[in-house]
């Protein structure tokens, strides 16, 4: 089990083959949600590891381990998450968005903040009230394995909402989300430990109840809050890695 809501099944997947110098074994490696074991979308490629011998031990992943991650973690909704003065959504979090959590209610964002940052929200809601995030992927996060590195493209999407002085939420706005991260590798102590880089986040409107605005300064804002608080809270967790097998 990874953790409460996705499992890894690395049963062997061939008998192992035995050779004089050394032995293969091809484990299953997918992963899938926690008690439900589903299919996952994704084929598994086969791939040999390179030729060496002068370590003892070699260990190898195929994208298809973390596809079928990935995969995992979207089922359950593990990328969904509401923010506010308290957390809302009963999932458990998820690295980037439980730190975005975090930064948000330290910044106690409210409606005076973004009005700020888009004059329109300032016209629409005068009142300042304190606001609710609705951030949610709307597709399986693709990732792409590449030298001691893999990327991961996402999108999705972010609701803005007032919540009003009888609790009830009022939509602002949603925008659409794009982001490009990458997240380097490496396995020390029978762990798998990693480091995240944000390479490229964007914002497109996609509904707005409040008028059209420019989401450029928005983008920067978030883009320096996730490259100053976000990425090194996640890097402080993925430098605890992850027990190998």
């Amino acid at each position: 089990q990874i953790d409460d809501l996705a499992e890894v099944d690395y049963s062997l997947s061939s008998l192992p083959a035995v050779f004089r110098p050394f032995i293969d074994l091809d484990l299953k490696g997918v992963a899938f949600p926690a008690g439900n074991y589903t299919d996952s979308p994704y084929v598994p490629a086969s791939f040999t590891i390179p030729d060496q011998s002068d370590s003892m031990l070699y260990l190898a992943f195929s994208e298809y381990f973390f596809q079928t991650s990935s995969f995992a973690y979207y089922t359950t909704g593990a990328f969904n998450i509401t923010i506010a003065e308290e957390v809302k959504s009963g999932n458990s979090f998820v690295f980037s968005l439980f730190f975005f959590l975090q930064t948000c209610s330290y910044f106690n964002i409210n409606t005076e903040i973004f009005g700020t940052i888009i004059p329109e929200v300032a016209k629409y809601s005068v009142t300042p009230n304190p606001v609710m995030l609705k951030l949610m992927a709307t597709e399986i996060p693709i990732i792409s394995l590449e030298q001691d590195s893999f990327t991961v493209e996402i999108q999705g999407s972010m609701e803005v909402l007032a919540v009003l002085p009888d609790s009830t939420t009022q939509s602002l706005f949603t925008m659409n989300i794009a982001a490009n991260t990458s997240i380097s590798l490496n396995v020390f102590d029978q762990k798998l430990m990693g480091s995240l880089c944000l390479n490229r986040l964007q914002f497109s409107l996609a509904h707005s109840n409040v008028g059209s605005f420019e989401v450029l300064l928005l983008e920067n804002i978030l883009s320096y809050i996730l490259q100053t608080e976000v990425i090194p809270s996640a890097n402080a967790k993925l430098s605890k890695g992850f027990p190998l097998p």
